[in-house]
């Protein structure tokens, strides 16, 4: 049912309280979580949420005007639906964090306290960490285009209108050896070196399946060699599959 803040108001008016604080957590893949720091279970607007949560957040600094109220939220993963897995995957950086206070005793009574956007999670050493944002902080999204002397498109998008779905531009390979720092493929035929520098690398199997990377240094030679700018959260493997498109370096002569 809908909530009714009307009788919630009312609840609190008794002076006799029954109250619990609710999170729901919408990751940005669609998945909904729902966590309380009740005993038990409570269910409302068609989601269940789990108890006893170990979830705490630091103070909120309510700011007047669009000023972003950030605060941090940390927790322990003790709930079976958090995997680490997914944290280190970035499944619920941008996360939308719904917060409501609920009367536990007849959770139609509540009200919902504010709305915040997840920064990038990070593991500790017995739980987590993230940074939860207000939504006002989406205002500070740049949009529009600037002139400047370089291209601002990205290879293949609507406004560079290149067709990056096939050859040459995109090429499917596998992992044959692994280094520090890099990989060899013998998957991808001689291209020059630094065609791919700056292109999408994809993981298509392996433990990093479906994570993307920006490729910083494609070498050329007996085997062509691969380094990324950030290191994948799984190690890569002999045998893993990507697919890598190639990169631009934004000048109308490339």
């Amino acid at each position: 049912m809908a909530a009714d803040p009307a009788a919630y108001r009312a609840h609190l008016a008794t002076g006799s309280t029954t109250l619990a604080r609710c999170w729901r957590i919408k990751r940005v893949d669609g998945v909904h979580l729902g966590f309380t720091d009740h005993d038990r279970p409570l269910t409302f607007g068609g989601l269940t949420f789990e108890p006893d949560a170990a979830v705490a957040a630091s103070e909120a600094q309510a700011k007047l005007g669009l000023a972003a109220d950030d605060q941090e939220i940390m927790g322990a993963l003790t709930s079976d639906a958090i995997t680490e897995a997914d944290i280190r995957r970035g499944r619920y950086d941008g996360a939308e964090v719904v917060v409501w206070d609920v009367n536990w005793s007849d959770p139609d009574q509540r009200v919902e306290v504010a709305t915040y956007l997840l920064g990038e999670v990070e593991r500790t050493e017995d739980g987590f960490r993230a940074e939860i944002r207000s939504r006002s902080t989406r205002l500070e999204k740049r949009v529009g285009r600037f002139c400047i002397p370089y291209c601002d498109a990205s290879l293949g998008d609507g406004r560079c209108g290149v067709d990056v779905s096939g050859e040459p531009f995109m090429r499917p390979g596998s992992v044959g050896s692994v280094l520090d720092g890099g990989f060899a493929t013998d998957d991808i035929p001689n291209m020059d070196t630094g065609f791919f520098d700056g292109g999408l690398l994809t993981w298509t199997s392996g433990a990093n399946a479906g994570l993307v990377f920006k490729v910083r240094e494609h070498v050329n030679g007996a085997s062509r060699w691969f380094h990324l700018w950030r290191d994948p959260p799984f190690p890569i493997q002999a045998g893993d599959g990507f697919e890598v498109v190639a990169g631009c370096n934004k000048t109308w002569d490339h």
